[in-house]
């Protein structure tokens, strides 16, 4: 389902991790990341036979501001389940989680051109925070990354 993801998002090129690398991130004793899966009964899986039909992967991190939040990473439901309330469902668990770890924001980032999630985000009373704040994320990585890495103080 991620590499679904990556292809909805145009983004299919920029997909590099292994299973096992999900496996070790995801599911050892200090994990890196947190997920919750979507499934169906067998009686409705896809029609390729999948009963496994979404995702959310996210986890914590903190701001300098307002303390413990959680990040979602991804939020993906399989198109021919969508509108169903599997993506709300999701979403409200991850925010449930996060509350329960003391979070006080949960975070995300969207597509600009995605207006179909933007609009989902928008009526579960989330904000966009660039166009209300100007804030941009950003990104470094590879041999950009390790040249920082290597810099002294």
């Amino acid at each position: 389902m991620i590499l679904e993801l990556a292809v909805y998002e145009k983004v299919e090129d920029q997909v590099k991790i292994a299973q096992k690398d999900l496996e070790q991130d995801g599911f050892s004793k200090n994990p890196f990341f947190h997920a919750i899966i979507a499934e169906v009964p067998e009686e409705h899986q896809t029609k390729d036979g999948h009963t496994k039909i979404g995702y959310s992967l996210y986890f914590y991190t903190y701001s300098s501001w307002k303390g413990r939040a959680v990040y979602m990473e991804d939020l993906y439901v399989m198109p021919e389940f969508r509108g169903k309330g599997i993506g709300k469902a999701l979403m409200s668990k991850v925010a449930q989680l996060g509350l329960a770890a003391g979070c006080t924001q949960l975070n995300f980032a969207v597509l600009d051109w995605n207006r179909p999630s933007l609009d989902f985000y928008l009526s579960q009373g989330c904000w966009d925070v660039t166009s209300d704040l100007g804030y941009h994320c950003m990104r470094c990585e590879g041999e950009a990354l390790h040249t920082l890495a290597q810099r002294d103080l």
